[in-house]
């Protein structure tokens, strides 16, 4: 065991060791959602797990930046560092410096977070629009650049020895207005969850994922880790390939939490992204005492306070009652026999409405090495 690893076990509150105790032998039989496990306080993170899906718009330059080629071989590149900085903020960026991954809370059915950037035009929306099982959706629009992405989330989790294994369950789609609303489909990786047992949970991503463009542009990317003799962590290779643009595939390699490289053929690679060196910009979001009452920092503002000054007990307090009014709620509505509706989304239960046939030619390209996680049907932004 690592020293660091020693450090956190050491370091878990006496009130909370019987509870981490209880947690451990939960997770050896686990599988399903994440909604129906119960963490201990001072794995919490405090912050919802739809405040997450504002970590697609991360680097909201690369994103807004992605229209401005007029070659569509180069705005698929930067379609590719748009995504992989987006990866970078969903599973690394995120985690405080010197600390480990953290459970977000689960998100209440109807619950938003809405924010924008000051020195960016971009602007995103996101909306728990399922409960059970849960399904985050987002919209991203850059109206200056002409970029807009809808997409949704959902998690499927199971345990293989001491890691937790989780397919994301979703997909996201680009588009660029300016350029006859050329589309980007993007599949989403796999992610492990590694440490647990010690209380030191760090992520790696695993598996493959894949992009294609109406232009044409297609992608496969394989992400892998440290082995135990060679490799890295956070290690991703993207192939890039056009039926006419490209005679051979160009690659992008290196790693999605730093730096990378752009290879094309009998070519020297050339520097393509290093997130080391972008700043980080600031969300802005409403004061909470300006939100709506179903805006994430107003649901949750006792329970994060709560945990950031260890005050473990009237976290777990706060939470429970929270999650308590939930279940009351859905309780009424199955009583009365009502039928929820998102405020921002809808549900569409043909998924070419949002893809076209974006996904059949994923399909035929990833051969055996596509794993369907995207689900049939998807979930619109209705402005």
């Amino acid at each position: 065991m690592l020293q660091t690893e020693n450090s956190a076990l050491e370091s878990i509150p006496a009130d909370q060791q019987s509870s981490f105790t209880s947690f451990l032998k939960t997770l050896a039989s686990f599988t399903g959602d994440l909604s129906s496990l119960t963490c201990p306080s001072f794995l919490l993170a405090p912050i919802s797990l739809l405040e997450y899906s504002s970590f697609w718009a991360d680097q909201p330059d690369l994103l807004s930046d992605i229209s401005k080629s007029k070659k569509p071989e180069e705005r698929f590149y930067g379609a590719i560092k748009w995504f992989i900085s987006s990866l970078n903020g969903s599973f690394s960026s995120r985690v405080p410096k010197g600390e480990w991954e953290k459970k977000p809370f689960n998100p209440i059915l109807g619950e938003q977070f809405i924010c924008g950037w000051n020195d960016n035009a971009t602007r995103i929306v996101c909306e728990q629009v399922s409960h059970h099982p849960p399904v985050s959706g987002f919209y991203i629009e850059n109206k200056n650049a002409g970029v807009i992405v809808n997409g949704h989330d959902g998690q499927k989790t199971r345990f293989s020895g001491t890691q937790m294994l989780v397919d994301q369950i979703g997909y996201c789609t680009l588009k660029l207005v300016h350029h006859n609303d050329e589309t980007y489909l993007f599949t989403l990786p796999s992610v492990s969850v590694n440490g647990i047992w010690y209380a030191a949970p760090y992520v790696e991503l695993y598996g493959n994922s894949f992009v294609q463009s109406t232009s044409g542009f297609f992608a496969s990317i394989e992400y892998t880790t440290k082995g135990w003799i060679s490799g890295e962590v956070h290690h991703f290779k993207a192939t890039i390939s056009h039926p006419k643009l490209l005679s051979n595939p160009t690659v992008i390699e290196g790693q999605w939490a730093g730096k990378s490289t752009l290879t094309k053929h009998n070519k020297k690679p050339v520097p393509f992204l290093d997130l080391n060196a972008l700043k980080k910009p600031e969300k802005t979001v409403k004061p909470i005492e300006q939100q709506d009452e179903l805006e994430s920092r107003r649901i949750w503002q006792k329970v994060s306070e709560a945990l950031k000054a260890g005050d473990y007990a009237t976290a777990s307090a706060e939470k429970s009652t929270i999650e308590n009014q939930q279940r009351a709620l859905r309780k009424e509505r199955e009583m009365s026999q009502q039928t929820w509706m998102p405020r921002y989304f809808v549900s569409v239960q043909d998924g070419e409405e949002v893809y076209g046939k974006l996904r059949d030619e994923i399909i035929e390209k990833a051969d055996i090495s596509f794993i369907d996680t995207m689900g049939e049907g998807g979930w619109l932004y209705k402005a």
